[in-house]
């Protein structure tokens, strides 16, 4: 099998390339990996430094939005993953547009490419922030969606267009939604990272308004876990939403993290709201349980003590990307 990944320098999009060439998902095993990514602020060569050798893997420095680039990508190509998206929220609020144009546009192009050179099979990674705020309960997939951020937006559209795909095109296209991601090489401007690494600098951390937003915590080895179980076991036009299970405030989120480094609440910062900052986002796993027998292994207190110690032994990834 012959496998692109789009963002395969990024944070989720990195795991998966690694872990399938080290044969840790038996669907996928023996698969031959090309890497494509524009490289941008995001997209991290040394995410992929250890597997830059192997024999089953191939990187193309390009750019989704680049038709050409893309269809000479998908010559060949069994099973497309496409993780490739601009996803911090507080960078759509700023400036909408590279959201717009790489989600929106660089998917339909992903998509209309795939259909033109008969890829066999299409996963298209998304996020339980297409379904907007929700006070209580959990969203199954077939939930209207009502994103309120302009990344939540630009990701639903990509959904749309890529179920579109499916139902007129007959393109063979899979979507999963997941929750919060936490885990290694996560750029530090996600809160996870970016507490940990302003606590390891001496640095103050800033909650956003009273700190009780709420959100799920997904470990990124169980969410590649479940997308390779999707690409190689999921049915054609089917929503998969993946979740980790353990919901917690940010409050709740970071009492976690001053407990492994032994601090208390004098070194948070409680800032000024986010603009439409949805309140809490869930998801219904049953889907993705029930159909493929997925089910998260990491515990979030296991989890983020092993996210937390490889931050403090890879200071220079990380310093690097701060600067």
């Amino acid at each position: 099998m012959r496998i692109l990944v789009t963002g395969a320098a990024g944070f989720i999009g990195s795991h998966f390339v690694r872990h399938i060439l080290s044969d840790s998902y038996p669907e996928l095993a023996g698969a031959h990996v090309t890497a494509l990514d524009k490289l941008t602020y995001a997209g991290n060569p040394e995410n992929l430094a250890e597997i830059a050798y192997h024999p089953r893997y191939a990187f193309l420095h390009g750019d989704i939005c680049d038709p050409h680039t893309v269809t000479e990508a998908l010559r060949g190509i069994d099973l497309v993953v496409h993780f490739a998206a601009e996803s911090h929220v507080d960078r759509s609020i700023a400036d909408s547009a590279a959201f717009i144009t790489t989600n929106v546009l660089g998917t339909h192009i992903l998509l209309q490419s795939a259909l033109d050179t008969g890829v066999s099979r299409f996963v298209h990674v998304s996020t339980d922030e297409v379904y907007g705020s929700i006070a209580e309960g959990a969203r199954a997939e077939d939930h209207p969606l009502d994103p309120n951020s302009p990344y939540a937006a630009s990701k639903a559209s990509s959904d749309l267009l890529a179920l579109a795909f499916h139902r007129t095109h007959g393109l063979d296209v899979r979507v999963t939604r997941c929750s919060n991601n936490y885990g290694p090489y996560q750029h530090p401007e996600k809160v996870i990272p970016l507490f940990v690494t302003n606590l390891l600098e001496g640095l103050r951390l800033p909650v956003y308004g009273d700190g009780l937003h709420r959100r799920d915590w997904l470990h990124v080895d169980d969410h590649c876990r479940a997308i390779a179980a999707v690409g190689s076991r999921g049915r054609a036009g089917e929503v998969y939403n993946i979740g980790g299970g353990t919901e917690l405030s940010n409050v709740g989120l970071t009492h976690h993290i001053l407990d492994i480094f032994d601090a208390d609440w004098s070194v948070v910062e409680q800032i000024q709201d986010r603009a439409g900052h949805d309140r809490r986002y869930s998801v219904d796993t049953r889907k993705i349980r029930e159909e493929l027998g997925w089910a998260p292994r990491i515990s979030f207190a296991s989890g983020l003590a092993e996210t937390v110690a490889w931050y403090r032994e890879n200071g220079s990834w990380w310093k690097t990307l701060k600067a």
